[in-house]
């Protein structure tokens, strides 16, 4: 999940790491069928083998880059943790390419922040400053490595502020590609005895295409190539950049998910090519109609669901869910994370950034919005929060 985000990083300082919770591998309850409401996880975790999207279990627990709450991201520790702990589905990976046209899985092409680069001599005249989507932005590029190269890197914790548990796994595991991506995700479905979905998402496609490296074409290649091109496939594809989703969907028969920023933001390929709409335009009846007729859901920012006020604290909630569902799009917002600073403020305890707050209140107040999922970097408590929601527990 992208750079559009506005709460990736926060506050400073260490304090006490809080304790995982424990994993649960399923969720009953009442099913609540009533428009608005969130319909009741399923019995079959992770969905049958062959069955679609519709399927899954509802609100579906998505791992964000994995358990990135608890190991650096889109790593395959952080990828098996986050099965271990029962995400139906996995976000596997940021798709970014490198000089030789390999996708690799990293949140953004720039890993000066995510990866051990700063650390190796040889690549200290790789240091670039590029302009990314409009953004001045100084560090090291996929673009601009062999697949070989960034192989000899290492992954590192995003934001060592609110997680200094993680620290502890910095060096530990490697960039993954997206085609090893694929073979771990047959592997860990014959292994678990379940099908394992994974989400993959087009990082910056215009800036890419621009550079004559078109993602697009490189995802759909190796999805035909491993038979997860089709509507039934375990496979959701996702972009900020409507037209990428609109030509994946000239490639594959995948689900597709167009992501969503702030209201007022617009997204880059409408900027390249001056269509002048915002996400604003794009959440309207209008708007989500036209979307639905090229993807098969959503991914807005959760402050499209519920806005906040200027103290951060939660306000009305938003007509998108009910306008989006008459549209036939499933919504899955990103991103709830355990900690303080990433909560509203009125779920925050104290004033710790790496403590946790009230989360188990913040997914309850998202859930009973009738949203279809949330992707959440923390899938044990995700999942321990739907089985509270589906069984009417209210903490």
């Amino acid at each position: 999940m992208g750079t559009q985000e506005s709460d990736e990083r926060a506050g400073g300082g260490t304090g006490r790491r809080a304790l995982l919770g424990a994993a649960v591998l399923g969720a009953g309850g009442a099913v609540l069928g009533l428009p608005g409401t969130a319909r009741a996880a399923g019995t079959r975790h992770g969905g049958r083998p062959g069955g679609g999207v519709k399927d899954l279990p509802v609100p579906t627990v998505i791992g964000h880059r994995g358990a990135s709450g608890y190991r650096p991201e889109h790593t395959f520790g952080s990828y098996e943790l986050a099965l271990d702990l029962g995400a139906d589905i996995v976000e596997a990976g940021d798709l970014v390419p490198t000089k030789d046209g390999h996708l690799v899985c990293r949140h953004e092409p720039e890993i000066g922040g995510t990866t051990d680069v700063a650390d190796h001599p040889e690549f200290a005249d790789r240091k670039r400053t590029k302009l990314l989507d409009g953004v001045s932005t100084t560090g090291w590029f996929t673009e601009d490595f062999t697949l070989a190269e960034l192989k000899t890197l290492r992954a590192t914790e995003r934001i060592p502020a609110n997680r200094p548990h993680n620290t502890l796994y910095d060096g530990r595991w490697e960039i993954p590609t997206f085609e090893e991506v694929l073979r771990w995700q047959n592997e860990q479905t014959r292994k678990r005895g379940r099908q394992v979905w994974i989400y993959p998402e087009l990082k910056h496609p215009t800036y890419f295409r621009k550079l004559g490296l078109g993602t697009e074409e490189r995802l759909a290649r190796l999805l035909h190539r491993y038979g997860k091109d089709r509507k039934n496939s375990p496979v959701i594809i996702q972009s900020f950049e409507p037209t990428s989703i609109q030509r994946m969907n000239k490639l594959v028969a995948n689900p597709l998910a167009v992501l969503l920023s702030g209201a007022n933001s617009r997204p880059w390929d409408f900027v390249e090519t001056g269509d002048p709409r915002t996400t604003a335009d794009l959440v309207t009846p209008e708007g989500l109609k036209e979307i639905a007729s090229y993807a098969q859901g959503i991914g807005p920012t959760l402050d499209l669901i519920i806005p906040k006020d200027s103290a951060g604290r939660l306000t009305e909630p938003t007509t998108l869910v009910r306008d989006a569902h008459r549209a036939g799009l499933i919504l899955h917002p990103y991103t709830l994370r355990n900690e303080n600073p990433f909560l509203p403020a009125e779920f925050r305890k104290g004033g710790d950034p790496d403590a946790y707050g009230d989360v188990f209140g913040a997914f309850r107040t998202y859930f009973a919005t009738g949203i279809d999922g949330i992707f959440t970097d923390n899938p044990d408590t995700g999942v321990l929060a739907r089985e509270d929601f589906v069984n009417g527990v209210n903490g």
